[in-house]
């Protein structure tokens, strides 16, 4: 069974006897709906709606933990205190480091994010594993769950950009909560144009950054690398012209096919109608 230790990642509980409402009316997850075995992924937005927060969140008795990368812990505590005014809420660390692990899994979380892949992954605190790195990123890759710092920027992301709105982190009924206008406004009009991509070589892909072009134009950018496999977040539109053309796909010089993940449902627009309608 791989388990992989992933020190990175910090720890938040956020209890009190307005906690469910106070994030309710705060972040994309619908809290409400989340059941006591599963980790499901959630932001915080900015007001213009893209990604200031991410993270994944499940509930711990009669409060929520929060776990996000250990460069966010601090600043998150502090926004979320910013927004608790008078609320009986209590925000607190609690603890460092989460163990994922997956086939054959033990006891622990469910991240819904691979459920909606098919695939059954535990997170657990604490060190439970010592399997390397590059398989768990591995794993990602190939079902497209991209995360911060590694495939996008905090504050340069909309949700819709990195399959939000397909893997479980935003509702659409729940109601208001920080960005929620821009979120719901992207939706009904399916102005989203960015998307998660696997991307695949015949030989070992260039470092994360490297650009991907068609005809000598940007289409995305390479974000978590391992091998021949890699994620990136391309404008679909631009890449499905290419690809209806048969018009190479490049990231830097290497040959390049890219891949929708399949359990979005998603397909690349062939042409600049399809596209916008």
């Amino acid at each position: 069974m791989p388990a992989v230790f992933l020190k990175n990642r910090s720890l938040i509980r956020v209890s009190g006897s307005e906690v469910q409402s106070f994030l309710q009316n705060l972040i994309t997850t619908d809290i409400a709906a989340l059941s006591a075995d599963e980790a499901r992924p959630g932001a915080l937005l900015t007001p213009q709606g893209k990604i200031l927060f991410d993270f994944m969140i499940w509930r711990d008795g009669d409060g929520f933990v929060i776990e996000t990368d250990d460069h966010q812990r601090d600043a998150l505590i502090k926004r979320l205190t910013m927004y608790k005014l008078r609320a009986a809420i209590d925000l607190s660390p609690a603890g460092e480091g989460v163990t994922v692990s997956w086939e054959n899994t033990n006891n622990g979380l469910a991240d819904s994010r691979f459920t909606k892949a098919g695939v059954t992954l535990i997170r657990q605190p604490g060190e439970h594993g010592t399997d390397d790195l590059d398989a768990y990123d591995a794993l990602r890759i190939a079902n497209g769950i991209a995360v911060s710092g590694q495939d996008y920027a905090l504050q340069d992301a909309f949700p819709h950009d990195v399959l939000m709105d397909f893997n479980g982190s935003l509702s659409f009924k729940k109601g208001c909560y920080v960005g929620q206008e821009v979120v719901s406004r992207m939706q009904h009009r399916g102005t989203a144009r960015r998307r998660v991509v696997t991307v695949k070589a015949e030989v070992a892909l260039p470092s994360s950054g490297t650009e991907i072009t068609a005809a000598g134009k940007p289409v995305g950018a390479l974000g978590s690398v391992v091998g021949k496999g890699g994620l990136a977040i391309v404008r679909i539109d631009r890449a499905g012209e290419a690809m209806a053309a048969h018009t190479p796909l490049l990231a830097g010089d290497t040959s390049v096919t890219l891949e929708l993940p399949a359990w979005t449902g998603l397909t690349f627009p062939s042409t600049a109608d399809e596209a916008s309608a």
